[in-house]
């Protein structure tokens, strides 16, 4: 794929961006420890016409951290990047911890955004000072150390991907590995491999555990586009509940639960079903016709 980066500067602060592809504009809300060189779901939407535009989210890759001071600022600036790639509505695609910034984002300016998609979405309470993954998160993803971690994961990922691969499960499925098994693609662990060498967290991942907590059910209801839900049912990251919840108080939802293999719902045997059921419903509502 055929990526540019830019990067924009509103009152001296930055916001980085990629742009993949030509078509109809879908604005994508990446997930924790990305940036716009994301690539998880990209390819099918550029095939099917699309245009992917993706900004690191505040913290992230070239983007000031000052820019998500809290959701309504992050928010501001997004909608000050659409005017300056003069894109009047988009679709909206939140991934994993981008989620929160979608939600918000769809229910301030809902003139600016055609369909709402959230791909294995947090959308409430996430984790908090009491879960011993939030406090390994402040360890391992404390700006002060994240290189250094991701520096480990992917020298390690790079020569023991199988190993790493298996290590890692239980982070994104809640199925043991020997339930996974007829679920995984032979692919999936290069896919794996990859993820972690360009996985970095900056700041990006502190501000994220905060700003969640920001999300209320007002704000959900607040949401008037048509709004596609797609989680996996098995999925040991971002737990199936948060689907339910947005389901139950947006109310143009439709949910979709997957049979995939956990969190990552573009990898493994019915990563194609996860393709067309994204690009189906882009198609069904074309900003292009609202």
């Amino acid at each position: 794929m055929n990526r540019r980066i830019e990067r924009y500067l509103v009152e001296r602060l930055a916001i980085e961006y990629s742009i993949i592809g030509e078509g109809e504009p879908i604005f994508v809300m990446h997930g924790g420890h990305s940036n716009c060189h994301e690539e998880f779901g990209y390819q099918a939407l550029v095939e099917n016409g699309f245009m992917v535009i993706t900004p690191s989210r505040p913290g992230y890759g070239g983007t000031s951290k000052a820019v998500g001071e809290t959701l309504s600022k992050a928010c501001l600036y997004y909608a000050r990047l659409l005017d300056h790639l003069k894109l009047e509505k988009v679709h909206l695609l939140g991934i994993s911890a981008g989620g929160a910034s979608a939600i918000y984002f769809a229910a301030k300016y809902p003139e600016r955004v055609g369909t709402l998609t959230l791909q294995s979405a947090v959308s409430k309470t996430w984790l908090t000072q009491k879960d011993k993954e939030y406090k390994a998160a402040r360890l391992l993803f404390h700006p002060k150390v994240e290189k250094m971690t991701w520096m480990m994961i992917s020298t390690m990922n790079n020569v023991f991907p199988g190993f790493i691969f298996k290590q890692m499960f239980p982070s994104f499925s809640k199925l043991k590995f020997s339930e996974a098994k007829g679920k995984i693609n032979q692919s999936d662990v290069e896919a794996i491999r990859k993820m972690n060498n360009r996985q970095r967290s900056g700041f990006g991942f502190m501000i994220d555990l905060e700003q969640v907590n920001e999300l209320t059910i007002k704000v959900l209801k607040a949401i008037n586009c048509p709004t596609f839900i797609m989680h996996s049912k098995h999925d040991g990251s971002v737990r199936v509940e948060h689907a339910y919840h947005d389901h139950e108080h947006i109310p143009l939802s439709e949910l979709c639960l997957l049979d995939s293999w956990g969190h990552l719902i573009w990898l493994g045997n019915s990563s194609s079903e996860t393709d067309e059921k994204i690009n189906r419903f882009l198609r069904s509502f074309s900003i292009c016709r609202m």
